[in-house]
Protein backbone atom coordinates (compact mmCIF):
# COMPACT_ATOMS: atom_id res chain seq x y z
CA UNK A 1 0.00 0.00 0.00
CA UNK A 2 0.96 3.56 -0.37
CA UNK A 3 -0.42 6.54 0.38
CA UNK A 4 0.16 10.63 -0.64
CA UNK A 5 -0.78 13.38 1.50
CA UNK A 6 -1.18 16.86 -0.34
CA UNK A 7 0.13 20.10 1.78
CA UNK A 8 0.24 23.37 0.41
CA UNK A 9 0.16 22.65 -2.96
CA UNK A 10 3.34 20.37 -2.08
CA UNK A 11 3.20 16.72 -3.32
CA UNK A 12 5.12 14.66 -0.94
CA UNK A 13 4.91 11.40 -3.30
CA UNK A 14 4.61 11.73 -7.22
CA UNK A 15 1.95 10.68 -8.76
CA UNK A 16 1.48 11.47 -12.80
CA UNK A 17 -1.50 11.33 -13.32
CA UNK A 18 -3.40 14.43 -11.75
CA UNK A 19 -6.87 14.79 -11.56
CA UNK A 20 -8.75 18.22 -12.64
CA UNK A 21 -10.55 20.40 -10.60
CA UNK A 22 -13.13 23.41 -11.77
CA UNK A 23 -13.83 26.06 -9.58
CA UNK A 24 -17.26 28.38 -9.83
CA UNK A 25 -17.59 29.72 -6.66
CA UNK A 26 -17.12 28.55 -3.00
CA UNK A 27 -18.73 29.40 0.64
CA UNK A 28 -16.82 31.61 2.92
CA UNK A 29 -17.67 29.09 5.91
CA UNK A 30 -17.47 25.73 6.78
CA UNK A 31 -18.88 24.21 9.46
CA UNK A 32 -16.43 20.77 10.03
CA UNK A 33 -18.21 17.34 9.73
CA UNK A 34 -17.78 15.72 13.29
CA UNK A 35 -18.85 11.89 14.70
CA UNK A 36 -21.46 13.10 16.65
CA UNK A 37 -23.04 15.12 13.80
CA UNK A 38 -23.12 11.78 11.48
CA UNK A 39 -24.45 9.68 14.36
CA UNK A 40 -27.28 12.47 14.91
CA UNK A 41 -27.52 14.27 11.70
CA UNK A 42 -29.33 17.50 11.33
CA UNK A 43 -32.81 17.33 9.73
CA UNK A 44 -31.78 19.45 6.76
CA UNK A 45 -29.15 17.28 5.53
CA UNK A 46 -28.37 13.87 3.76
CA UNK A 47 -24.45 13.73 4.72
CA UNK A 48 -23.99 9.92 3.56
CA UNK A 49 -25.92 7.02 1.74
CA UNK A 50 -28.72 6.14 3.56
CA UNK A 51 -28.85 9.60 5.41
CA UNK A 52 -28.15 8.03 8.66
CA UNK A 53 -25.85 5.34 10.16
CA UNK A 54 -28.24 2.95 10.67
CA UNK A 55 -29.82 2.82 7.24
CA UNK A 56 -32.74 3.56 7.12
CA UNK A 57 -32.99 6.00 3.85
CA UNK A 58 -35.60 8.36 5.99
CA UNK A 59 -35.69 11.90 5.96
CA UNK A 60 -37.74 13.80 8.93
CA UNK A 61 -38.50 16.10 6.97
CA UNK A 62 -42.35 17.00 6.37
CA UNK A 63 -43.17 20.10 4.95
CA UNK A 64 -44.06 18.14 2.04
CA UNK A 65 -46.65 15.82 3.00
CA UNK A 66 -49.68 13.68 1.85
CA UNK A 67 -51.83 17.29 1.12
CA UNK A 68 -49.76 19.07 -0.59
CA UNK A 69 -47.28 16.60 -2.71
CA UNK A 70 -49.63 17.35 -5.66
CA UNK A 71 -47.88 20.76 -6.25
CA UNK A 72 -44.81 19.85 -6.34
CA UNK A 73 -42.76 21.49 -9.23
CA UNK A 74 -39.45 21.31 -10.50
CA UNK A 75 -36.84 23.39 -9.04
CA UNK A 76 -33.72 23.07 -11.36
CA UNK A 77 -32.25 20.26 -13.38
CA UNK A 78 -28.41 19.83 -14.04
CA UNK A 79 -27.08 17.05 -16.39
CA UNK A 80 -24.22 14.76 -15.14
CA UNK A 81 -21.07 15.61 -16.35
CA UNK A 82 -20.04 11.96 -16.78
CA UNK A 83 -21.01 9.39 -19.07
CA UNK A 84 -21.40 5.67 -17.82
CA UNK A 85 -24.12 3.75 -15.17
CA UNK A 86 -25.71 6.58 -13.26
CA UNK A 87 -26.32 5.23 -9.65
CA UNK A 88 -25.44 7.88 -7.43
CA UNK A 89 -26.69 8.79 -3.69
CA UNK A 90 -26.39 12.97 -3.48
CA UNK A 91 -24.20 14.09 -0.75
CA UNK A 92 -26.26 17.18 1.07
CA UNK A 93 -24.24 19.66 3.75
CA UNK A 94 -25.26 23.05 4.39
CA UNK A 95 -27.05 23.79 1.43
CA UNK A 96 -24.17 21.83 -0.90
CA UNK A 97 -25.04 18.78 -3.10
CA UNK A 98 -21.79 16.49 -3.13
CA UNK A 99 -22.62 14.39 -6.09
CA UNK A 100 -20.78 11.22 -7.46
CA UNK A 101 -20.31 10.95 -11.28
CA UNK A 102 -20.00 7.84 -12.81
CA UNK A 103 -15.96 7.30 -13.53
CA UNK A 104 -14.77 9.39 -10.54
CA UNK A 105 -16.21 12.32 -11.24
CA UNK A 106 -17.28 14.57 -8.44
CA UNK A 107 -19.21 17.72 -8.35
CA UNK A 108 -20.30 19.87 -5.59
CA UNK A 109 -23.56 22.18 -6.32
CA UNK A 110 -25.37 24.58 -4.82
CA UNK A 111 -28.21 22.56 -3.68
CA UNK A 112 -31.22 25.97 -4.03
CA UNK A 113 -29.67 26.85 -7.37
CA UNK A 114 -28.24 23.92 -9.36
CA UNK A 115 -25.10 26.11 -10.07
CA UNK A 116 -21.70 23.79 -10.02
CA UNK A 117 -19.47 25.11 -7.07
CA UNK A 118 -16.22 22.78 -8.49
CA UNK A 119 -15.82 20.11 -9.95
CA UNK A 120 -13.17 16.64 -9.50
CA UNK A 121 -12.67 14.70 -12.33
CA UNK A 122 -9.82 11.96 -11.36
CA UNK A 123 -7.02 10.87 -13.75
CA UNK A 124 -8.01 6.65 -14.67
CA UNK A 125 -5.05 4.83 -15.95
CA UNK A 126 -6.41 3.93 -19.51
CA UNK A 127 -6.10 -0.04 -19.15
CA UNK A 128 -8.25 0.23 -15.85
CA UNK A 129 -11.34 -1.50 -16.54
CA UNK A 130 -10.07 -4.11 -18.69
CA UNK A 131 -10.49 -6.80 -16.17
CA UNK A 132 -13.31 -5.42 -14.59
CA UNK A 133 -16.88 -5.57 -15.19
CA UNK A 134 -17.95 -3.64 -18.28
CA UNK A 135 -20.13 -0.97 -17.14
CA UNK A 136 -20.07 -1.45 -13.43
CA UNK A 137 -16.33 -0.51 -13.33
CA UNK A 138 -16.55 3.32 -13.29
CA UNK A 139 -19.87 2.84 -10.93
CA UNK A 140 -19.80 5.26 -7.85
CA UNK A 141 -22.97 5.33 -5.47
CA UNK A 142 -21.98 6.88 -2.76
CA UNK A 143 -19.39 9.65 -1.02
CA UNK A 144 -18.87 10.57 2.33
CA UNK A 145 -17.71 13.31 4.76
CA UNK A 146 -16.18 14.07 8.07
CA UNK A 147 -14.28 17.36 9.07
CA UNK A 148 -13.84 19.37 5.70
CA UNK A 149 -12.92 16.57 3.74
CA UNK A 150 -15.61 14.75 0.89
CA UNK A 151 -14.18 11.05 0.61
CA UNK A 152 -14.31 8.57 -2.13
CA UNK A 153 -13.12 5.34 -3.52
CA UNK A 154 -12.04 5.08 -6.48
CA UNK A 155 -11.81 2.63 -10.27
CA UNK A 156 -8.17 2.22 -9.65
CA UNK A 157 -8.53 1.02 -6.14
CA UNK A 158 -7.39 4.28 -3.76
CA UNK A 159 -9.37 5.67 -1.04
CA UNK A 160 -8.64 9.64 -1.47
CA UNK A 161 -10.17 12.51 0.14
CA UNK A 162 -11.12 16.24 -1.40
CA UNK A 163 -11.54 19.63 0.13
CA UNK A 164 -15.02 20.09 0.72
CA UNK A 165 -14.86 23.91 -0.15
CA UNK A 166 -12.48 23.61 -3.30
CA UNK A 167 -12.55 20.18 -4.82
CA UNK A 168 -8.72 19.90 -4.38
CA UNK A 169 -6.81 16.45 -3.50
CA UNK A 170 -6.33 16.51 -0.08
CA UNK A 171 -4.99 12.59 0.60
CA UNK A 172 -5.27 9.28 -0.98
CA UNK A 173 -4.22 5.82 -0.14
CA UNK A 174 -3.88 2.65 -2.27
CA UNK A 175 -6.08 0.02 -1.14
CA UNK A 176 -4.90 -2.80 -3.64
CA UNK A 177 -3.09 -2.64 -6.76
CA UNK A 178 -5.68 -2.90 -9.71
CA UNK A 179 -3.09 -4.67 -12.34
CA UNK A 180 -2.51 -7.29 -9.49
CA UNK A 181 -5.78 -7.56 -7.51
CA UNK A 182 -8.83 -5.88 -9.79
CA UNK A 183 -11.62 -4.98 -7.29
CA UNK A 184 -14.65 -3.24 -8.85
CA UNK A 185 -15.31 -0.49 -6.23
CA UNK A 186 -19.11 -0.19 -7.53
CA UNK A 187 -20.06 1.99 -3.84
CA UNK A 188 -18.33 4.52 -1.21
CA UNK A 189 -17.63 4.66 2.41
CA UNK A 190 -19.15 5.56 5.00
CA UNK A 191 -17.57 6.96 8.46
CA UNK A 192 -17.57 5.19 11.70
CA UNK A 193 -15.88 7.29 15.11
CA UNK A 194 -13.50 8.55 12.53
CA UNK A 195 -12.97 5.40 10.30
CA UNK A 196 -13.10 4.97 6.84
CA UNK A 197 -15.29 1.95 5.90
CA UNK A 198 -15.24 0.70 2.56
CA UNK A 199 -15.09 -2.65 1.03
CA UNK A 200 -14.62 -4.24 -2.84
CA UNK A 201 -16.10 -6.36 -5.10
CA UNK A 202 -13.22 -8.35 -6.38
CA UNK A 203 -13.26 -9.68 -9.34
CA UNK A 204 -12.40 -14.14 -9.54
CA UNK A 205 -9.08 -13.01 -11.68
CA UNK A 206 -7.29 -11.11 -8.71
CA UNK A 207 -7.61 -14.03 -5.68
CA UNK A 208 -9.20 -13.65 -2.47
CA UNK A 209 -6.46 -11.19 -1.55
CA UNK A 210 -8.87 -8.30 -3.24
CA UNK A 211 -11.61 -9.75 -1.07
CA UNK A 212 -11.54 -7.35 1.38
CA UNK A 213 -12.99 -4.51 3.77
CA UNK A 214 -10.50 -1.87 4.85
CA UNK A 215 -10.65 1.01 7.49
CA UNK A 216 -8.56 4.28 7.14
CA UNK A 217 -7.93 7.24 9.31
CA UNK A 218 -10.89 9.73 7.69
CA UNK A 219 -8.43 12.65 8.73
CA UNK A 220 -4.68 11.31 7.56
CA UNK A 221 -5.95 8.39 4.75
CA UNK A 222 -3.65 5.95 6.97
CA UNK A 223 -5.02 2.21 7.08
CA UNK A 224 -6.08 0.89 10.32
CA UNK A 225 -7.23 -2.75 9.43
CA UNK A 226 -8.60 -4.76 6.73
CA UNK A 227 -10.33 -8.11 6.88
CA UNK A 228 -10.40 -10.85 4.09
CA UNK A 229 -13.91 -12.01 3.77
CA UNK A 230 -12.64 -15.57 3.03
CA UNK A 231 -11.33 -17.08 5.55
CA UNK A 232 -7.33 -18.11 5.54
CA UNK A 233 -6.04 -21.49 5.36
CA UNK A 234 -5.98 -22.47 9.56
CA UNK A 235 -9.17 -19.82 9.59
CA UNK A 236 -11.94 -20.60 11.04
CA UNK A 237 -14.15 -21.51 8.12
CA UNK A 238 -11.51 -22.30 6.21
CA UNK A 239 -13.05 -26.22 6.74
CA UNK A 240 -15.97 -24.68 4.84
CA UNK A 241 -14.57 -24.76 1.60
CA UNK A 242 -14.43 -28.19 1.29
CA UNK A 243 -10.65 -28.44 0.26
CA UNK A 244 -10.78 -26.00 -2.68
CA UNK A 245 -6.69 -24.25 -2.52
CA UNK A 246 -6.74 -20.36 -1.57
CA UNK A 247 -5.91 -19.18 -4.47
CA UNK A 248 -9.01 -20.59 -6.26
CA UNK A 249 -11.45 -18.93 -3.24
CA UNK A 250 -13.02 -15.67 -5.07
CA UNK A 251 -15.40 -13.52 -5.20
CA UNK A 252 -16.46 -12.60 -2.08
CA UNK A 253 -17.14 -9.31 -2.50
CA UNK A 254 -19.01 -6.34 -0.35
CA UNK A 255 -20.94 -4.19 -2.96
CA UNK A 256 -22.64 -1.77 -0.95
CA UNK A 257 -21.87 0.27 2.10
CA UNK A 258 -22.29 -1.00 5.61
CA UNK A 259 -24.34 0.35 8.64
CA UNK A 260 -23.30 1.23 12.04
CA UNK A 261 -23.93 0.88 15.49
CA UNK A 262 -22.25 2.91 17.48
CA UNK A 263 -23.33 1.73 21.00
CA UNK A 264 -22.27 -1.39 19.95
CA UNK A 265 -19.23 -0.21 17.84
CA UNK A 266 -20.24 -2.89 15.20
CA UNK A 267 -20.44 -2.71 11.59
CA UNK A 268 -23.15 -4.18 8.98
CA UNK A 269 -22.07 -5.78 5.90
CA UNK A 270 -23.32 -7.86 3.53
CA UNK A 271 -21.14 -10.41 1.22
CA UNK A 272 -21.77 -11.67 -2.46
CA UNK A 273 -22.05 -15.30 -4.33
CA UNK A 274 -18.71 -16.81 -4.93
CA UNK A 275 -17.22 -17.43 -8.73
CA UNK A 276 -18.25 -19.56 -10.25
CA UNK A 277 -21.36 -19.51 -8.71
CA UNK A 278 -23.07 -23.24 -8.83
CA UNK A 279 -20.80 -24.97 -6.13
CA UNK A 280 -20.49 -28.22 -7.69
CA UNK A 281 -17.31 -26.41 -9.68
CA UNK A 282 -16.16 -24.83 -6.10
CA UNK A 283 -15.83 -28.24 -4.09
CA UNK A 284 -18.91 -29.69 -4.24
CA UNK A 285 -22.96 -28.80 -3.29
CA UNK A 286 -23.07 -28.98 0.57
CA UNK A 287 -20.08 -26.80 1.43
CA UNK A 288 -21.22 -23.06 3.13
CA UNK A 289 -18.03 -21.38 1.58
CA UNK A 290 -18.35 -18.80 4.43
CA UNK A 291 -18.14 -15.94 4.33
CA UNK A 292 -20.33 -15.86 0.93
CA UNK A 293 -23.94 -14.41 0.71
CA UNK A 294 -23.66 -13.52 4.49
CA UNK A 295 -23.79 -10.77 6.77
CA UNK A 296 -20.96 -9.99 8.97
CA UNK A 297 -21.10 -7.91 11.88
CA UNK A 298 -17.57 -6.34 12.52
CA UNK A 299 -15.56 -5.00 15.10
CA UNK A 300 -15.59 -1.16 13.83
CA UNK A 301 -11.97 -0.73 15.93
CA UNK A 302 -10.31 -4.24 14.61
CA UNK A 303 -12.39 -5.54 11.87
CA UNK A 304 -12.71 -8.95 13.82
CA UNK A 305 -16.16 -11.04 13.12
CA UNK A 306 -18.15 -10.81 16.22
CA UNK A 307 -20.82 -12.37 14.68
CA UNK A 308 -22.18 -13.54 11.10
CA UNK A 309 -24.90 -15.33 9.38
CA UNK A 310 -25.31 -17.14 6.07
CA UNK A 311 -28.87 -16.26 4.37
CA UNK A 312 -27.92 -18.69 1.57
CA UNK A 313 -25.89 -21.42 0.27
CA UNK A 314 -25.75 -19.92 -3.33
CA UNK A 315 -25.67 -21.50 -6.76
CA UNK A 316 -27.88 -18.87 -8.39
CA UNK A 317 -25.64 -15.67 -8.03
CA UNK A 318 -28.47 -14.98 -5.45
CA UNK A 319 -26.34 -12.98 -3.48
CA UNK A 320 -26.63 -10.65 -0.23
CA UNK A 321 -24.42 -7.87 -0.06
CA UNK A 322 -27.74 -5.18 0.03
CA UNK A 323 -28.56 -2.17 2.64
CA UNK A 324 -28.79 -3.27 6.41
CA UNK A 325 -31.49 -1.67 8.80
CA UNK A 326 -30.95 -1.15 12.56
CA UNK A 327 -33.98 -0.77 14.04
CA UNK A 328 -35.05 -0.83 18.04
CA UNK A 329 -38.63 -2.31 17.82
CA UNK A 330 -40.73 -4.72 19.60
CA UNK A 331 -40.70 -8.29 17.66
CA UNK A 332 -44.00 -9.56 17.44
CA UNK A 333 -43.78 -11.52 13.99
CA UNK A 334 -47.17 -13.12 12.90
CA UNK A 335 -47.51 -16.73 12.52
CA UNK A 336 -49.80 -16.44 10.17
CA UNK A 337 -48.13 -14.58 8.05
CA UNK A 338 -44.49 -15.09 9.04
CA UNK A 339 -43.16 -18.04 7.97
CA UNK A 340 -40.07 -19.06 10.11
CA UNK A 341 -39.60 -17.89 13.84
CA UNK A 342 -37.78 -18.63 16.39
CA UNK A 343 -39.76 -20.68 19.22
CA UNK A 344 -37.67 -19.32 21.91
CA UNK A 345 -39.04 -15.42 21.43
CA UNK A 346 -41.46 -13.91 24.00
CA UNK A 347 -43.80 -11.87 22.14
CA UNK A 348 -43.57 -7.93 21.84
CA UNK A 349 -40.39 -8.15 23.65
CA UNK A 350 -38.06 -5.38 23.01
CA UNK A 351 -35.02 -5.57 20.68
CA UNK A 352 -32.53 -4.14 18.78
CA UNK A 353 -32.33 -5.60 15.58
CA UNK A 354 -30.58 -5.73 11.89
CA UNK A 355 -33.89 -5.90 9.34
CA UNK A 356 -34.64 -5.67 5.63
CA UNK A 357 -34.05 -7.67 2.80
CA UNK A 358 -30.60 -7.74 2.11
CA UNK A 359 -30.32 -9.98 -0.47
CA UNK A 360 -32.08 -11.09 -3.87
CA UNK A 361 -33.96 -13.89 -2.59
CA UNK A 362 -36.63 -11.09 -1.34
CA UNK A 363 -36.59 -12.57 2.02
CA UNK A 364 -36.91 -10.57 4.60
CA UNK A 365 -34.61 -11.62 7.70
CA UNK A 366 -34.73 -10.10 11.41
CA UNK A 367 -31.11 -10.42 13.72
CA UNK A 368 -30.76 -9.41 16.82
CA UNK A 369 -27.92 -6.89 16.09
CA UNK A 370 -25.79 -7.25 19.16
CA UNK A 371 -25.50 -11.38 18.77
CA UNK A 372 -26.73 -12.28 15.20
CA UNK A 373 -29.28 -14.50 16.89
CA UNK A 374 -32.23 -15.67 14.23
CA UNK A 375 -35.65 -13.81 15.33
CA UNK A 376 -38.08 -14.27 11.94
CA UNK A 377 -37.48 -14.65 8.19
CA UNK A 378 -40.31 -14.36 5.54
CA UNK A 379 -40.70 -14.48 1.83
CA UNK A 380 -41.95 -11.48 -0.33
CA UNK A 381 -42.27 -11.84 -4.06
CA UNK A 382 -42.52 -15.35 -5.87
CA UNK A 383 -39.30 -17.59 -4.90
CA UNK A 384 -38.37 -21.39 -5.17
CA UNK A 385 -34.37 -21.60 -3.79
CA UNK A 386 -35.01 -21.64 -0.35
CA UNK A 387 -37.70 -24.49 1.30
CA UNK A 388 -37.31 -24.00 4.91
CA UNK A 389 -35.36 -22.31 7.98
CA UNK A 390 -34.80 -23.76 10.94
CA UNK A 391 -36.22 -20.94 13.56
CA UNK A 392 -34.52 -22.40 16.64
CA UNK A 393 -30.68 -22.09 14.78
CA UNK A 394 -31.68 -20.03 11.80
CA UNK A 395 -30.14 -22.45 9.51
CA UNK A 396 -31.16 -22.49 5.76
CA UNK A 397 -32.40 -25.30 3.67
CA UNK A 398 -31.96 -25.08 -0.16
CA UNK A 399 -33.90 -26.52 -2.52
CA UNK A 400 -32.62 -29.64 -3.97
CA UNK A 401 -34.59 -29.72 -7.09
CA UNK A 402 -33.09 -26.57 -8.50
CA UNK A 403 -29.88 -27.04 -6.72
CA UNK A 404 -27.11 -27.54 -10.05
CA UNK A 405 -26.06 -31.32 -9.92
CA UNK A 406 -23.96 -30.75 -13.34
CA UNK A 407 -23.80 -29.12 -16.92
CA UNK A 408 -26.72 -28.74 -19.24
CA UNK A 409 -28.95 -28.99 -16.61
CA UNK A 410 -31.85 -25.90 -16.42
CA UNK A 411 -33.80 -25.06 -13.42
CA UNK A 412 -36.07 -22.33 -13.12
CA UNK A 413 -35.09 -20.41 -10.66
CA UNK A 414 -36.84 -17.43 -8.52
CA UNK A 415 -36.29 -14.48 -8.38
CA UNK A 416 -33.80 -14.36 -11.17
CA UNK A 417 -30.30 -13.07 -11.00
CA UNK A 418 -30.71 -9.54 -11.67
CA UNK A 419 -33.17 -10.16 -8.18
CA UNK A 420 -36.43 -9.80 -6.34
CA UNK A 421 -34.15 -7.24 -4.63
CA UNK A 422 -30.88 -5.38 -5.82
CA UNK A 423 -28.63 -2.66 -5.20
CA UNK A 424 -31.63 -0.60 -5.36
CA UNK A 425 -31.88 0.27 -1.81
CA UNK A 426 -35.40 0.16 -0.07
CA UNK A 427 -36.20 2.51 3.32
CA UNK A 428 -37.60 2.24 7.11
CA UNK A 429 -39.85 4.79 8.31
CA UNK A 430 -40.32 5.48 12.31
CA UNK A 431 -43.51 6.97 11.70
CA UNK A 432 -44.81 3.76 10.56
CA UNK A 433 -42.32 0.82 11.90
CA UNK A 434 -42.77 -0.53 8.19
CA UNK A 435 -40.09 -1.30 6.20
CA UNK A 436 -40.47 -0.12 2.28
CA UNK A 437 -39.11 -2.47 -0.06
CA UNK A 438 -38.30 -2.06 -4.05
CA UNK A 439 -39.19 -5.28 -5.19
CA UNK A 440 -39.61 -7.41 -9.44
CA UNK A 441 -42.02 -10.10 -10.22
CA UNK A 442 -39.19 -12.16 -12.16
CA UNK A 443 -37.54 -15.67 -12.45
CA UNK A 444 -35.33 -17.10 -14.60
CA UNK A 445 -34.11 -19.98 -16.35
CA UNK A 446 -30.78 -21.14 -15.88
CA UNK A 447 -27.91 -23.23 -16.54
CA UNK A 448 -24.27 -24.32 -15.36
CA UNK A 449 -21.97 -22.88 -18.14
CA UNK A 450 -18.76 -25.20 -19.12
CA UNK A 451 -16.24 -22.71 -20.13
CA UNK A 452 -13.29 -23.66 -18.61
CA UNK A 453 -14.46 -21.59 -15.47
CA UNK A 454 -13.68 -18.14 -17.35
CA UNK A 455 -17.58 -16.49 -17.12
CA UNK A 456 -18.20 -14.48 -13.53
CA UNK A 457 -20.82 -16.93 -12.68
CA UNK A 458 -20.54 -19.58 -15.04
CA UNK A 459 -23.96 -19.33 -15.92
CA UNK A 460 -26.48 -18.99 -18.60
CA UNK A 461 -30.10 -17.14 -18.18
CA UNK A 462 -32.92 -16.39 -19.87
CA UNK A 463 -35.41 -13.94 -17.38
CA UNK A 464 -39.17 -14.33 -17.20
CA UNK A 465 -42.00 -12.82 -15.58
CA UNK A 466 -42.63 -14.50 -12.29
CA UNK A 467 -45.61 -17.02 -13.19
CA UNK A 468 -49.31 -15.72 -12.32
CA UNK A 469 -48.54 -12.01 -13.10
CA UNK A 470 -47.74 -9.41 -16.02
CA UNK A 471 -46.13 -6.57 -13.48
CA UNK A 472 -42.82 -6.52 -13.25
CA UNK A 473 -42.55 -3.89 -10.67
CA UNK A 474 -43.82 -3.50 -7.11
CA UNK A 475 -43.37 -1.76 -3.65
CA UNK A 476 -43.74 -3.68 -0.70
CA UNK A 477 -44.62 -2.09 2.69
CA UNK A 478 -43.59 -4.47 5.60
CA UNK A 479 -44.53 -3.84 9.62
CA UNK A 480 -40.56 -4.18 11.27
CA UNK A 481 -42.41 -5.62 14.34
CA UNK A 482 -45.17 -8.25 12.81
CA UNK A 483 -43.75 -9.09 9.70
CA UNK A 484 -47.00 -8.63 8.17
CA UNK A 485 -47.60 -6.65 4.54
CA UNK A 486 -49.49 -3.90 5.33
CA UNK A 487 -49.68 -3.07 1.30
CA UNK A 488 -48.24 -3.72 -2.00
CA UNK A 489 -47.82 -1.23 -4.74
CA UNK A 490 -47.34 -3.16 -8.72
CA UNK A 491 -46.94 -1.57 -11.87
CA UNK A 492 -45.25 -2.94 -15.23
CA UNK A 493 -42.01 -0.95 -15.14
CA UNK A 494 -39.50 -2.59 -12.47
CA UNK A 495 -38.99 -0.36 -9.62
CA UNK A 496 -35.69 1.27 -8.43
CA UNK A 497 -34.60 2.83 -4.68
CA UNK A 498 -37.20 4.38 -2.41
CA UNK A 499 -36.89 7.33 0.39
CA UNK A 500 -39.46 7.79 2.72
CA UNK A 501 -40.51 11.01 4.62
CA UNK A 502 -41.65 12.39 7.69
CA UNK A 503 -44.63 13.85 5.76
CA UNK A 504 -45.72 10.43 5.26
CA UNK A 505 -44.60 9.64 1.99
CA UNK A 506 -42.70 7.37 -0.05
CA UNK A 507 -40.25 8.57 -3.46
CA UNK A 508 -39.88 5.68 -5.97
CA UNK A 509 -38.49 5.75 -9.19
CA UNK A 510 -38.70 3.29 -11.80
CA UNK A 511 -37.50 2.41 -15.10
CA UNK A 512 -39.42 3.54 -17.30
CA UNK A 513 -38.83 7.07 -15.77
CA UNK A 514 -41.56 7.81 -13.42
CA UNK A 515 -40.75 9.39 -10.12
CA UNK A 516 -43.93 8.89 -7.93
CA UNK A 517 -44.64 9.97 -4.42
CA UNK A 518 -46.62 7.13 -2.68
CA UNK A 519 -49.04 7.15 0.75
CA UNK A 520 -46.71 5.30 3.22
CA UNK A 521 -49.96 4.02 4.85
CA UNK A 522 -51.93 3.16 2.36
CA UNK A 523 -49.91 2.37 -0.79
CA UNK A 524 -51.92 5.16 -3.29
CA UNK A 525 -49.93 7.14 -5.77
CA UNK A 526 -50.45 11.09 -4.69
CA UNK A 527 -48.21 12.07 -6.97
CA UNK A 528 -45.97 11.54 -10.22
CA UNK A 529 -43.73 12.90 -13.15
CA UNK A 530 -42.16 11.41 -16.09
CA UNK A 531 -38.40 11.87 -16.08
CA UNK A 532 -37.33 10.81 -19.22
CA UNK A 533 -34.99 7.98 -18.19
CA UNK A 534 -34.75 5.37 -15.67
CA UNK A 535 -34.37 6.95 -12.41
CA UNK A 536 -31.41 5.15 -11.42
CA UNK A 537 -29.62 7.22 -8.81
CA UNK A 538 -30.65 6.83 -4.80
CA UNK A 539 -33.16 9.84 -4.07
CA UNK A 540 -32.98 11.99 -1.25
CA UNK A 541 -34.69 14.82 0.61
CA UNK A 542 -33.05 17.90 2.23
CA UNK A 543 -33.78 21.48 3.09
CA UNK A 544 -32.02 24.73 2.78
CA UNK A 545 -33.38 27.59 4.65
CA UNK A 546 -36.98 26.45 5.58
CA UNK A 547 -37.61 25.22 2.39
CA UNK A 548 -37.52 21.37 1.51
CA UNK A 549 -36.27 19.73 -1.90
CA UNK A 550 -36.48 16.48 -3.09
CA UNK A 551 -33.93 14.92 -5.61
CA UNK A 552 -33.82 12.58 -8.24
CA UNK A 553 -31.33 10.83 -10.31
CA UNK A 554 -32.02 9.17 -13.58
CA UNK A 555 -29.37 7.70 -16.29
CA UNK A 556 -28.54 3.95 -17.44
CA UNK A 557 -28.59 2.19 -14.07
CA UNK A 558 -27.53 -1.41 -13.28
CA UNK A 559 -29.68 -3.60 -15.31
CA UNK A 560 -31.92 -1.32 -16.74
CA UNK A 561 -31.54 -2.75 -20.79
CA UNK A 562 -32.33 -6.35 -19.08
CA UNK A 563 -35.17 -4.95 -17.07
CA UNK A 564 -36.79 -2.93 -20.26
CA UNK A 565 -36.03 -6.09 -22.82
CA UNK A 566 -38.93 -7.85 -20.45
CA UNK A 567 -41.34 -4.76 -20.59
CA UNK A 568 -39.97 -3.45 -24.26
CA UNK A 569 -43.26 -1.54 -24.54
CA UNK A 570 -41.71 1.14 -22.51
CA UNK A 571 -38.78 2.83 -24.42
CA UNK A 572 -37.52 5.62 -21.77
CA UNK A 573 -34.66 7.14 -22.92
CA UNK A 574 -31.18 7.27 -20.89
CA UNK A 575 -29.63 10.81 -20.23
CA UNK A 576 -27.45 11.70 -16.69
CA UNK A 577 -29.45 13.65 -14.78
CA UNK A 578 -30.37 15.15 -11.61
CA UNK A 579 -33.80 16.54 -11.19
CA UNK A 580 -34.80 18.79 -7.53
CA UNK A 581 -38.53 19.51 -6.61
CA UNK A 582 -40.23 21.60 -4.29
CA UNK A 583 -43.16 22.86 -2.99
CA UNK A 584 -44.02 26.53 -4.81
CA UNK A 585 -42.54 29.30 -2.53
CA UNK A 586 -45.22 31.49 -0.67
Amino acid sequence: MWQRRVTAGLLLTVYTAMPSVVRAQSSDVFVPVTDAMLQAPSDDDWPMWRRTLDGWGYSPLDQIDRSNVGDLRLVWTRALSAPGRQQGTPLVYDGVIYMPNPSDVIQAIDAVSGDLIWEYRRSLPEDVCERLIPGVCTTNRNLAIYDNLIIDTSVDEFVFALDAQTGDLVWETEILDYQVHPANQSTGPIIANGKVISGRSCMPSAGPDACVITAHDAKTGAEIWRRRTIPRPGEPGDETWGGVPDADRRHVGTWMAPSYDPDLNLLYIGTSVTSPAPKFLVGGVNNKHLYHNSTLALDADTGEIVWYYQHLNDHWDLDHPFERLLVDTAVRPDPAVVSWINPRLQPGEARRVMTGIPGKTGVVYTLDRATGEFLWATPTVAQNVITHIDGATGAVSENSEVVFGGFGQEVLTCPTAMGGKDWEAGAYSPRTNTMYMPLRNACARMTPLDDGGTSLYSLAMRNELAPGTDQLGAVWAISAETGATAWTYEQRAATMSLVATGGGLVFVGDINGRFRALDDETGDVLWEINLGSPVSGFPVVYAVDGRQYVVAGTGTGGNASRWSAMTPELRPSSGNNLFVFALPER
